[in-house]
Parts: C-alpha cells; sequence; structure tokens
C-alpha cells in the first residue's frame, strides 16, 4: 500500500490518501506538490509505502527541497 501525506505544517494536521497503485501515488504526490507546496512554504508532502506494517518514506518534499530515498525512481 502506498500513502501520500499533505501537511500544512510540520507536524502539524494534514490529509492522507491511500492507493494500491505505486504509479498512482506517484502522480497524486508531483500533483500536491504542484497544488499546495509551491504555494505555501510550510507544506510538508511525503511518500510512504507500507508492507507488512512497515512504513518506508519513499519521498518528502518541503520548501528546503525533495529528499528521495535509496533506490526510490529518479521521477
Amino acid at each position: 500500500m502506498y500513502r501520500v501525506m499533505l501537511q500544512f505544517e510540520e507536524s502539524g494536521p494534514g490529509v492522507t490518501g491511500e492507493w494500491a497503485s505505486g504509479a498512482t501515488a506517484r502522480k497524486t504526490y508531483r500533483e500536491w506538490i504542484g497544488l499546495y507546496a509551491a504555494k505555501d512554504s510550510a507544506v510538508v508532502v511525503q511518500l510512504v509505502e507500507e508492507t507488512d506494517g512497515v512504513r518506508r518514506t519513499l519521498r518528502r518534499w518541503t520548501a528546503q527541497g525533495e529528499v528521495v530515498a535509496a533506490g526510490e525512481l529518479a521521477n
């Protein structure tokens, strides 16, 4: 399962979407950056993969830039 999490400030309230498809989650992650993060420097967007109850952050975007986990696709 993949989750995209949008927080309006670090450690603040947010919105989460869940998808079985990594491609759909990645597309949503990029869309949310364009819709929200590009306009508000406090926004944090994360793409998380969960397997067997273990969460792994694949991508994290903040105003300081994007962090991409080792092994994650370049796009």
